[in-house]
């Protein structure tokens, strides 16, 4: 992938969230004054972000808090607040919601115009709040140099990934083992007290949902409500589980194709018989591929790996609408025209280079989940491999990190009321992490969408059933039968699409 090849596979892997929002919200016109939100400032500004298809007209401020919480006086940092206020101008009621990325290393503001289509009900009466966490976005964002990318563009393995890691740390003026989530978690309550707020609602989406956790563990009686999409457990290590569930959603789309006459006639193989069978022949020897960028129709020329087939697959599944295009790609492949694979992995890897930050991504996973890590022999025989995993961590070897709680891996044991939603066809996050979550929380409802990715907020009427709950704050309450009208999106059959 141009740019990527080096740590593309890792950042695929990421706990990413949102880039299936697909409901988008008129915008509002734009403000013309300054607004002031408690001890907070703000002024309009325009909220767009890498995989944003529109821009938002809203409003943006700052907050400084300590950078190292232990020195109140010292060093300060700037957090980017964005704000959307209530649509028609509404008095907002006084507990105001927070979105919170996933990831790690997406800033929240930057998916501001998707998140405020799938939250356009709670919108009527509450501002939304974007904060940016520290090391993402406009708040210190951990930054690695560009030119230093470029010197590991061609370079593979967990050496070169931990040495760039090395490298960019030396660069940073900020201390990347204070931006951990439990400091971040400090972070939102102090923009809460300075926003005036007495409580807030929290949504949060993948890696965004252990964030709001460890804030409803660590400040109770400031949280009001929860809506958790795309569920993380405490206790569960970010990355270490992904070949096992990858090869979960594998093994359901298999099931799935075989009982459609269609799809089992176009693939007497399913794709993780294929996905092994090209992931053996370009281990043994990757391809040279000519190609067009879907972006730009430019002719180009790249090398196709194991690890590129592998990883652009487990990108794509997160988002049904994506991944009905994998079976005919992967196919293509099989039969050694690369082209289309190329292609895909090509827009894949542009598409996220620029969502996520890789430093603060370091700095969460290294202090949170690499050391808890433990590697599970039977993932050797998965589509993904151990080699996944690996890389995943690679980086902490050199990067410098900071700790966690005693409690961190504790789960949240709460009365708090909690809506937890999946897809059933989550590569990273399947529903029985929301089930597992959900045990300890009396006041919660756990539902799945058949046939869904990861994300799922904006699909069908999960709107309304947001905007219901976080206005009633009783998740058991909840009809969720408009969910029954969601249906799985058929697997192309030809690039022309599916037969009907």
């Amino acid at each position: 992938m141009p740019r990527t090849r080096l740590l593309a596979t890792a950042l695929v892997l990421a706990l990413a969230g949102c880039s299936g929002a697909r409901d988008a919200t008129p915008q509002p016109e734009a403000e013309s004054a300054k607004r002031t939100v408690g001890r907070i400032q703000f002024e309009p500004c325009a909220l767009s972000g890498a995989l944003a298809a529109q821009t938002l007209d809203g409003m943006c401020g700052t907050l400084a808090v300590p950078e190292d919480p232990a020195k109140p006086d010292g060093r300060k940092i700037d957090l980017r607040i964005a704000w959307l206020p209530p649509r028609d101008n509404a008095e907002p009621v006084a507990d105001p919601v927070f979105f919170l990325a996933g990831g790690p290393g997406q800033a929240s503001s930057e998916y501001a115009a998707q998140v405020a289509g799938a939250l356009r009900e709670v919108r009527k009466a509450r501002s939304l709040f974007f904060i940016d966490q520290r090391g993402t976005g406009g708040s210190a964002p951990l930054d690695c140099p560009k030119d230093l990318l470029g010197q590991y563009e061609d370079r593979e393995g967990l050496e070169a990934i931990a040495e760039y890691a090395g490298k960019c740390a030396a660069t940073l003026k900020n201390d990347p083992r204070l931006f951990t989530t439990t400091i971040a978690v400090e972070d939102l309550d102090a923009v809460r007290k300075a926003l005036g707020a007495p409580t807030v609602n929290l949504v949060g989406v993948s890696y965004g949902t252990r964030v709001a956790q460890q804030y409803a563990m660590r400040h109770p009686g400031s949280t009001r409500s929860i809506v958790l999409d795309g569920v993380l457990p405490n206790d569960v290590v970010a990355g270490g589980e992904f070949a096992r569930m990858f090869e979960r959603t594998l093994e359901l789309r298999g099931q799935a194709c075989a009982k459609d006459p269609a799809c089992a006639r176009r693939y007497p193989q399913d794709m993780r018989t294929q996905l092994a069978t090209l992931k053996q022949r370009l281990a043994a020897a990757p391809v040279e591929v000519e190609y067009r960028d879907p972006a730009t129709g430019e002719a180009k020329r790249d090398k196709l790996t194991a690890q590129t087939v592998v990883g652009l697959t487990q990108l794509f599944s997160y988002v049904p609408q994506a991944a009905a295009l994998l079976p005919v790609v992967v196919d293509e492949a099989v039969q050694g025209r690369y082209g289309p694979l190329a292609a895909l992995a090509s827009l894949g890897g542009e598409s996220m280079s620029g969502s996520m930050n890789r430093g603060m991504q370091w700095s969460v996973i290294c202090a949170e989940d690499a050391d808890r890590y433990v590697v599970d022999p039977a993932d050797a025989k998965t589509a993904l491999g151990t080699d996944m995993a690996d890389m995943f961590f690679a980086a902490c070897r050199a990067w410098p990190h900071g700790t966690r709680p005693a409690d961190f891996a504790r789960p949240l044991a709460s009365d708090v009321p909690v809506l937890l939603m999946s897809g059933e066809l989550d590569p990273v996050t399947p529903p029985v992490y929301a089930e597992r979550v959900a045990k300890a929380l009396p006041n919660s409802k756990a539902v799945v969408l058949r046939g869904q990715g990861h994300n799922v907020m904006a699909i069908g009427c999960m709107p309304k059933l947001i905007g219901k709950f976080i206005e009633t704050t009783d998740a058991k309450a909840l009809d969720t039968k408009c969910l029954e009208t969601v249906a799985p999106v058929p697997p192309f059959t030809s690039f022309n699409g599916w037969e009907p």
